[in-house]
């Protein structure tokens, strides 16, 4: 019965230190590919060139005179 006299109950803290642990792990591979994204490279010129050809809309009836 003595040996327990000093038994703080670490077993509780093994499973909140796993999921730490787990979170810590799952944050680092995010952050990985949001910072490392792209190896530093300078991005691509894109040039976009919209013509659009005018259009006209029909007469309405009955208000011409």
């Amino acid at each position: 019965m003595a040996d327990n006299i000093n038994n703080t109950g670490g077993g509780n803290n093994t499973g909140l230190a796993f999921i730490v642990g787990a979170i810590v792990v799952v944050l680092a591979i995010i952050a990985y590919f949001v910072f490392a994204r792209g190896g530093g490279a300078t991005p691509e010129q894109v040039d976009v060139n919209v013509d659009v050809p005018e259009v006209s809309a029909p007469a309405v009836p009955g208000t011409g005179s």
